[in-house]
Order: C-alpha cells, then structure tokens, then sequence
C-alpha cells in the first residue's frame, strides 16, 4: 500500500507540473485609411495567418463583386466534384452575356478545363456549366455558394448566381471577399488554378489556351493569384495575394479606378512592415526522460511541431522557457504531452509548444520471476 501511494504521489507531482500547450501568435492592429493612399471606393490588406487587416478603407460597405464572385464559385466547384469529372455543356450555360469560353451546347469538357476557363478567362458560361453540372441550375448552386459563405462565418455576402453579373441582391464586403479568398487559397487545387498564367488544353477534335486577366502575376514579384472583375456597375475589383519569406498578403479592391497600383502599394505595405520569424523547427528539442516504473528507463520526447510568429519588423528579443519534468511514471503512450516549450518575444509570451512522447513504455509488471522465487522463501 504504501508504494502504491508513493507512486501517486510521484504521478500527481509530473502532473501538475504540466501545462498543456496552445499555440498563440502575435497580433497586429488594424490600419484604417490614413495608413495608405489607395483609389478604391473600399479596399482591405489581410495577413490570413494572425487573422489581421492591416488596411482598410470602407471595409464592410456591401458592394458588388462582379467576376471576384467567382472565387466562391470555384471553390464550391473543387469541394463538390473531382477535376476529372466528365461535364456535358448545359443549353443553360450557352449565350451567357460577358467574358466567354465560347461553349456549345453538348460540348464535353472535364470540370478540371472548366475550372481554368472560369478562373483565368472569367468565363460566365464555363460558371453556369459547372453550376449547372453540380447543382442542376444556377439557384441551387448559388445556395450553396451561400451555404459556404454562412460556414465561414460571413454576415455580409450573399450570391444570386455563380458568375458575377449584376443582381441587387448579390453582394459582398472588401473584408469578406479577403476571407473568402484566404479560404480558396488553403485549396491546393484552387492555388493552383489561381496563380496559373496560361494553360492549354487540347484534343482530338478541339484545342483550347485560356490567358489569365490577373495582371498581378508578372507585375508583383511573388503574385499567387487571385480574380479579376468589372461590370459598369461594380466598377474595377480586384482580389490580389503574393507570397514571400514565409509571408502571405490578401489585398482587395472593390470599385478601383487604378487597381493594379493600389495593390502594389498595398502588398509592399505588408512585407514592408510584416516578417515572419522561426521560433522553432520540428523536433529541435529531443531528450530522454527517466521513466519510473517502466519496462524501459528512459522515454525519448520532442516537439513534434514547430512555432512562428509573425510580428512588426524591428530587433526582437526570442527567448524560449522549457517546462519538463525530470521523470515520468510508466506507463505512457506515443503523443502524451510531457512538457511544453514557452516562446516569448520582447517579453511578451507568442507561441506555445508541446513536448511529446515519441514512443510508448508499459508499465513494469509487479510479481515478476524474481519475486516469486523471493515470495517462496516468505
């Protein structure tokens, strides 16, 4: 009994000597218009990674998006359907006023060619075929278009049809368009459609090359994307992104006389002010950590994860706090937290990482050979 309530004891001790990790990341505030000098009627700068707006300019005025609706029509597309689905062009998709890939009725294309005809030649009726193909027609694909929008937690957005064209009731926010985007663009296969230049497709009896309208991807250097748009009644929108140094910028313009313009000072603004810093790699902490009571004595632990923060740029004071224990108490298993390790940076605590068991110990039987040869002379 008494070695019973030791081990507790001991257990209760390593227990309460850890804290289980989150992992927390440095904010920055928002900027509003005096910060940048831009043309837009509404704009944003978003850093999806700290969930910030950098810069904003009439950021929730609902306003129409035009052809940057077409980011949410992709997106659904690629969530409810497979590139290599075979789509047969719809009558409903023929004729479809604006930007055209020019289908016919009965053309057989894969939605993988329907996805670039949309996102690089702003095709309207490459939007209906697909809404078409996976809803039936262009209302019950607009729910679910709004159906996303509700997931994503937006309040000021609402689509009547997957194209873009004008409609009163189609609507969205310079703030909202840019979580839309960041959403699309943690999609491998919408990334990889969006920062597309030009791309051909070509068959037995057809040949296809569709040019992107994003000028943003040979004018700004790291340019990933995203979507174009322009009816009179929208006026220039634009929804930009660009990577660099582990960084990723989201601008958006609604309503920009000089688009391209505003969102190069808009990009610069972020990676001028804005890095990203390494606090830790993947198993940069390994140790062995005794064991009591265990078929093995020692137990390897490690971060399995790493931490960043993304913070102003200035000189930073780093440092990292480990919380461990110098023992564990059998048994334990691969990926139980025995510790954490605490990042602060101008002595503010940033990120938080845990040390886990990268391996499992059982705890040692009781009873064994010995002690029943002992137990005989007892």
């Amino acid at each position: 009994m008494k070695r019973d309530n030791k081990g507790m004891y001991i257990a209760a001790l390593i227990l309460a000597a850890i804290v289980f990790s989150f992992l927390t990341i440095y904010a920055f505030g928002e900027h509003k218009e005096q910060a940048l000098n831009t043309s837009a009627r509404s704009a944003v700068l978003y850093q999806p990674k700290i969930d910030a707006f950098l810069y904003s300019k009439n950021a929730d005025e609902r306003l129409p998006m035009a052809s940057t609706t077409k980011i949410m029509t992709a997106l659904v597309a690629i969530e409810n359907s497979y590139p290599s689905d075979v789509v047969v062009i719809d009558d409903a998709a023929i004729g479809v006023e604006g930007s055209s890939a020019y289908l016919k009725s009965g053309d057989i294309l894969t939605m993988d060619e329907l996805l670039y005809a949309l996102l690089l030649q702003s095709a309207n009726d490459a939007a209906v075929a697909i809404a078409c193909h996976i809803s039936g027609d262009v209302e019950a694909f607009s729910a679910l278009m709004n159906e996303k929008a509700h997931a994503l937690g937006l309040t000021n957005t609402n689509f009547t049809n997957p194209h873009g064209l004008d409609n009163k009731e189609h609507y969205t926010t310079a703030r909202e368009l840019a979580i839309i985007a960041s959403a699309a663009l943690e999609n491998e296969k919408f990334k990889e459609i969006a920062s597309t230049y030009k791309k051909s497709f070509v068959s037995e009896d057809r040949s296809r090359t569709y040019v992107n309208h994003n000028k943003l991807l040979y004018l700004y250097d790291g340019c990933v994307g995203v979507k174009t748009g322009f009816t009179k009644r929208s006026g220039r929108c634009l929804v930009g992104a660009a990577e660099k140094d582990g960084l990723c910028f989201i601008s958006v313009t609604l309503d920009a006389p000089s688009d391209w313009n505003d969102h190069s000072v808009m990009l610069n603004y972020g990676f001028e002010h804005l890095e990203r810093i390494c606090l830790a790699e993947e198993y940069d902490h390994v140790y062995k950590l005794p064991v009591i009571g265990g078929e093995s004595e020692f137990i390897s632990v490690a971060n399995t994860d790493g931490a960043e923060a993304i913070l102003q740029r200035s000189k930073h004071d780093v440092r990292e706090h480990i919380k461990l224990a110098r023992y564990t108490v059998a048994p334990i298993n691969r990926g139980d937290i025995l510790g954490e390790i605490i990042y602060t940076v101008d002595g503010k605590e940033t990120a938080r990482v845990d040390i886990l068991a990268t391996e499992s110990v059982k705890k040692k039987e009781e009873g064994g050979f010995l002690s029943k040869i002992i137990s005989i002379f007892d």
